[in-house]
């Protein structure tokens, strides 16, 4: 898993600009999935057809962009501002590694920062906005910049490399775009699974690497329509709770289980998909947390509310520093979420015929 983890997470990925993410997603699925296609707004959507047509439908949702930004200007001295792509905590943006797509390669650059020996000069608790910022690649002029491929127009991630937290042996890794290229990672795992077990009955099973997630869940808000699914999963990373910062409550645990969200503040999960889920954790002895957290939202809130409605629920990995370029998960979390999610589609004949009322 880290292998393929580490992949993904090196992209560079931003919202609008997914496509390195979705041309490895589809090299990697391409040839264990009965149909692949990508819609008008970049969503790689993956069909793996039923063996059971009594079975449901289900449409599982994985964000494939992560936070980032964009080159806004280059200036005459070959520094770069910039603009971002999603949510930001501007007081994390200081002397940051970031990684430029360019015309011709990926380019490394940081993010500038006042030497603290100007500090006496300066107000140090004031926080500068990203528009106050500029990103130095080493150039001393536009011209180099430009001879660089670097142009106004071009995506921009943090530069951290995915790595192994600790010594290795906890199976935790740090990095950027956990969120959420771990949910990529749990479904083309799934993906292979289905592939090498095909005697196992199940409805049509739809996954979809979704873009633009962290500018407005805009991906995941066209596909229900077309797809029209019975059931829907949106597998993506919450952040968690189990540190001694002062605003921690400990629930949203690192290394213990998915968590089979409730409610957060796009989404209360439909009751019989939370129910199953629950169910089908107890039976197959899968470690699993609840999530009621008002603090994020997710595909599935955009997925749940399209067409006629869709029952919607979602399965969250827990991350701690989400949203940072440190953000850390535990492998063992994503081996569990794929188990719980197979075992959620293996187990879905139980909702046929049912509906909210049911439960």
């Amino acid at each position: 898993m880290y292998k393929l983890v580490k992949e993904l997470c090196d992209l560079v990925g931003p919202s609008g600009f997914e496509q390195d993410v979705q041309r490895f997603i589809k090299n990697e699925i391409q040839d264990k999935v009965d149909r692949l296609e990508v819609d008008p707004l970049g969503n790689l959507i993956a069909t793996v057809k039923a063996t059971d047509s009594q079975m449901p439908s289900i449409l599982l949702a994985a964000h494939a962009d992560e936070i980032g930004f964009i080159v806004k200007k280059i200036e005459p001295n070959g520094t770069l501002r910039f603009e971002q792509l999603g949510g930001f905590d501007n007081r994390i943006l200081l002397a940051q590694p970031v990684t430029i797509k360019s015309s011709q390669s990926y380019i490394e650059g940081v993010i500038g920062a006042l030497a603290v020996h100007y500090v006496k000069w300066d107000d140090p608790k004031r926080i500068d906005s990203h528009r106050d910022l500029y990103i130095d690649v080493g150039a001393s002029s536009a011209e180099e910049v430009l001879e660089m491929g670097i142009k106004v127009g071009q995506p921009i991630s943090y530069g951290s490399k995915l790595k192994m937290a600790g010594d290795g042996k906890r199976n935790r890794v740090i990095g950027k775009a956990l969120d959420d290229r771990a949910g990529c990672a749990v479904l083309i795992k799934l993906i292979t699974n289905l592939k090498s077990n095909k005697t196992v009955k199940h409805g049509d099973i739809y996954c979809v690497f979704t873009v633009q997630e962290e500018v407005g869940l805009r991906g995941a808000s066209v596909l229900s329509q077309g797809l029209q699914p019975d059931f829907a999963l949106a597998i993506d990373t919450t952040p968690t709770s189990d540190t001694y910062d002062v605003l921690m409550t400990g629930t949203r645990k690192l290394g213990e289980g998915p968590c089979i969200k409730i409610a957060d503040k796009s989404l209360i999960s439909h009751p019989l998909v939370t129910n199953l889920l629950e169910k089908v954790a107890v039976e197959k002895e899968i470690p699993y947390q609840q999530e009621i957290f008002m603090g994020i939202g997710t595909d599935a809130g955009a997925i749940h509310m399209t067409a006629t409605g869709v029952s919607t629920g979602a399965i969250s990995i827990p991350s701690r520093y989400t949203h940072t370029p440190i953000e850390i998960v535990d492998l063992d979390d994503l081996e569990n979420s794929v188990r719980l999610v197979e075992a959620f589609i293996f187990a879905s004949g139980e909702l046929v015929g049912k509906n909210f009322l049911d439960t």
